[in-house]
């Protein structure tokens, strides 16, 4: 709408709204703040830590356990669950505070225009059709249509991903469904005013701003579910019906044989406690923390436990580009003056720097023409460089285009303070957005010079002359079409180009022509720059199997340069713009994503479509975000990753992972933590249960033979609380294999039991054959038979641990790498000694003393079920070797 029609359609006036329509407003509009969804208390939190299935197991089996009398077993599971419930809580504690973080973006105190005069007024009681005044520095109370602007400028990075201020202009007339990057002419809640200042009409408050729809948007996006949690959750439906059909076949089966109910029902809890793996939760929430750990190590903090394993299964990545592929400070690239381009090296304000001619270093001050640029560069300019001595970073003030051509200066060695000792500052033409140039006057030596810069198109129309080498000449067509080529050159590899210009005024006197009869000095060329390690970390991510896109919300251009840049864009990738996007249905984006690595001009509903297209498609999905356009996609995706630098609270809050330098190159570091935790997670499982599935076996056989327990109650628990958990901790923190960013992500419904045949089947049966033959071959003494047999189970997990420290490669030499879990196996081993040794554990856990011979026959079959495994590894591993390398022979042909 144009100024009139606005006014018209909110029933307002440039003097405001008076103070009683004000006040029926507000009770029509309600208060300009967002609503609150309802949030879960601490004891809620808490007690959802025992939603799940395999929890639900490990209650059963403690309160069967305490009704059957069995108080010590029932204690230690219980005190598992409390201690696992705890530590989930804590973590999860802050998890659902984004709208929290929204509330305190939205500014207090505000100045509007009612009763035909300025005052200031809570911000929760803007109306729609009051009149709202601005200036640099505020933050924007609500949604409004602009009526005055002055140099007015809007950083709406939250909202829309725009990396640069954004141009305000009263008068323009916008199509309606224009994206929110492009409503020049209108402000929006939670974004701030970068440069000048205005008034404008509110349009919309609270709920119904832009930033409120997000924020409902956030409200109505469910937390996904990580994929580890969903394979726990289906390994506990699988254990509960395991034990259920098991247990009760045995008590049937007993009962059938004459054997008394009661004394088959202690039998078939016996059977059920064998199964079930009471240390595991543990053990996964010890992986997840310690993984948690050293992740913030490499700067990436973990808010949810279970995110830190989701991140190594991630096959996607979907990453913003301003700060995290790039380094979110504007930087010179290129320069152009009369016929000869140079290169300027160096990224960011850090004033370290070369300036290149062909690749060869030059020193610039030599050269005439760019010593003008740089004069022109320091001089008409506003921004300033700060060095923070404690941190040895430089930071900047004031508009970033300026703040680089200040570092571009600085590289030169030409600093403003040195310049002004010999130069007096006369005066300045700020720039505004019609004139679209900034110019500054100095006298130096009785001589009185100019300085201009600004758009290209619009210096140029200054310029009669033009500067090369030493002399100024006519600026002909032929070189003003040399200089416009170079602009196109520059433009088409995404710089934003700055025009400079000067002038030796002959009168002192400021005057409306100082802008003109100028000489063209040159071009500056400039662009947020990558980040260098990033194009090696893209490598990294293709190599492990991982997709990545880029999704901003700058322009294509600028967006198919950064791509190319860092190694994103490769023969056949698409790159498609947020209109094109909305011309898409599900079914065309379904079957374009694949194939789309870039992005651009994207609204926040926008990367939501991205985020579900890529999850129909089964893969696991990480989302960068920093502003509060991103929280929805962030809520939504496998794992939100947060900007810890530049992102909002709102960003932070939704996600389960913040990257402390909003560096992408992290997350790839924490990928391949991630997986590394998955793994040790696997080793876990497949150390924790073979000596499980050994125990049912022994105790189902024996039961059917009609022999006594071939193991007491408290051994089986002694054997998964403590024999089988200290080892499973140190398996835990295993280091990362070295090959696991060499291996393709996991599928969504990938099995945690994926190759674990040779553990969970074959060695199962080894053991529990081994366990059988050893009881049957010792029953003339069923004490000493439940000893031999309860050893043999033990001490198989001193060998089956050097087994885990690799699943799918031969451990060979890797066996010492993990000093703790060598220290674990020693003290288990001791400790068994002891346990089997001295009168007290004798008398607790129902044991005999074994002689040598009894020892040698136990570790003589635990060693041959190791030796087993690493065979089997060996085989599997020199089968695939064969593999590739008759792979790489079929690519070899096909390059020949």
């Amino acid at each position: 709408m144009s100024i009139a029609t606005s006014f018209e359609a909110l029933n307002t006036k440039i003097d405001g709204l008076t103070t009683e329509e004000a006040t029926k407003r507000l009770q029509e509009y309600g208060y300009n703040e967002l609503e609150e969804a309802p949030k879960k208390n601490i004891l809620s939190k808490f007690l959802y830590q025992f939603t799940s299935i395999m929890i639900f197991v490990l209650i059963a089996a403690a309160i069967i356990a305490a009704l059957l009398g069995k108080w010590v077993d029932a204690s230690a599971i219980a005190t598992i669950l409390i201690l696992n419930a705890i530590l989930g809580t804590v973590q999860e504690y802050r998890a659902e505070k984004a709208i929290d973080a929204l509330r305190k973006m939205v500014v207090q105190v505000v100045r509007v225009v009612r009763d035909g005069k300025e005052q200031k007024i809570m911000a929760q009681e803007i109306v729609p059709g009051d009149i709202i005044v601005i200036e640099a520095g505020d933050r924007i109370p609500a949604d409004s249509r602009l009526i005055e602007a002055y140099l007015l400028r809007t950083n709406e990075a939250s909202l829309t991903g725009e990396s640069l201020p954004v141009e305000k202009e009263v008068e323009n007339i916008l199509l309606e469904n224009t994206s929110l990057s492009d409503r020049t002419n209108m402000i929006f809640t939670g974004t701030t005013v970068s440069n000048g200042r205005g008034r404008a009409i509110v349009t919309a408050t609270g709920m119904n701003s832009e930033f409120g729809k997000i924020a409902q948007t956030i409200q109505e996006t469910d937390m996904e579910e990580t994929p580890l949690k969903e394979d726990i959750e289906k390994f506990g439906k699988q254990l509960a019906i395991i034990v259920v059909i098991g247990a009760g076949a045995l008590f049937v089966f007993g009962v059938m044989k004459g054997i008394p109910y009661a004394q088959m029902l202690l039998t078939s809890i016996s059977l059920a406690v064998a199964v079930i793996p009471e240390g595991l939760p543990a053990v996964i929430t010890i992986a997840l923390a310690f993984g948690g750990k050293r992740m913030a190590a490499q700067n990436a903090i973990v808010r949810r436990l279970l995110a830190v394993e989701t991140l190594g299964s991630t096959n996607v990545i979907l990453t913003d580009k301003t700060g995290t592929l790039t380094k979110n400070e504007m930087t010179v690239r290129q320069i152009f003056t009369s016929d000869r381009f140079y290169e300027v090296t160096g990224a960011g304000y850090e004033n370290n720097g070369n300036f290149l001619e062909n690749g060869i270093k030059i020193e610039p001050q030599k050269q005439r023409e760019l010593d003008f640029l740089l004069y022109n560069s320091a001089l008409c300019n506003n921004s300033d460089l700060i060095y923070d001595e404690k941190k040895k970073v430089w930071s900047t003030i004031g508009d970033p285009t300026e703040a680089a051509l200040l570092v571009l200066a600085h590289k030169a060695g030409v600093r403003r303070s040195g310049l002004k000792k010999t130069m007096r500052f006369v005066g300045e033409i700020p720039f505004d957005p019609v004139r679209k140039k900034m110019t500054v006057i100095y006298e130096k030596s009785g001589e009185t010079i100019a300085f201009t810069k600004g758009a290209p198109e619009y210096v140029l129309q200054c310029c009669s002359h033009i500067a090369i080498d030493d002399k100024e000449v006519l600026f002909t067509d032929k070189e003003r079409a040399k200089v416009m080529e170079a602009q196109r050159s520059m433009s088409e590899n995404a710089l934003r180009v700055i025009a400079f210009a000067r002038r030796i005024i002959i009168d002192p006197e400021i005057s409306n022509n100082v802008e003109q009869d100028m000489t063209f000095i040159g071009l500056a060329g400039i662009i947020d720059p990558p980040r260098k390690e990033v194009k090696e970390a893209v490598e990294l991510c293709r190599s492990a199997g991982i997709e990545v896109a880029m999704i901003t919300g700058d322009n294509e251009l600028t967006a198919r340069a950064v791509a190319r840049e860092v190694g994103l864009l490769r023969e056949g990738d698409l790159i498609v713009t947020g209109q094109e996007l909305n011309k898409m249905s599900e079914n065309q984006l379904g079957e374009k994503v694949e194939s789309i690595r870039v992005y651009a001009r994207v609204e926040p509903d926008q990367k939501l479509r991205i985020v579900s297209a890529w999850k129909a498609k089964g893969k696991i999905v990480a989302v960068t975000g920093d502003g509060v356009n991103d929280g929805p996609a962030l809520k939504h995706a496998d794992i939100g990753i947060a900007m810890g630098i530049t992102g909002t609270d709102v960003a932070k809050e939704v996600s389960q992972m913040t990257l402390a330098d909003d560096n992408f190159a992290t997350i790839v570091k924490a990928v391949e933590e991630g997986r590394g935790i998955y793994e040790n997670i696997r080793k876990c499982v497949f150390f924790i249960f073979p000596a499980n599935i050994a125990e049912v076996l022994v105790v189902f056989v024996v039961i059917l033979m009609g022999f006594p327990l071939p193991m007491t109650a408290i051994q089986i628990l002694w054997v998964n609380l403590v024999m089988e958990t200290i080892p499973a901790f140190s398996l835990a923190i295993d280091p990362i294999d070295r090959e696991v960013m060499t291996r393709q992500p996991r599928f969504r419904n990938e099995s945690l039991w994926k190759g674990g045949r040779v553990f969970l089947v074959d060695y199962s049966i080894i053991l529990a054959a081994a366990a059988l033959g050893i009881f049957l071959l010792m029953q003339n003494d069923i004490v000493k038979a439940q000893t031999m047999v309860f050893t043999t189970i033990v001490i198989s997990g001193v060998f089956r641990a050097f087994n885990c420290r690799s699943l799918v490669n031969p451990v060979n030499g890797k066996i010492f790498e993990n000093r703790w879990l060598v220290l674990t196996v020693i003290f288990m081993f001791l400790l068994q000694v002891a346990v089997v040794s001295f009168p007290y554990f004798s008398e607790v856990l129902s044991v005999k003393s074994l002689d040598l011979i009894e020892w040698l026959m136990v570790i003589g079959v635990c060693a041959a079920g190791f030796v087993y495994i690493e065979i089997y590894k060996t085989l599997t591993w020199q089968k695939r070797k064969r593999g590739n390398e008759k792979v790489e022979m079929v690519n070899c042909e096909q390059q020949v």
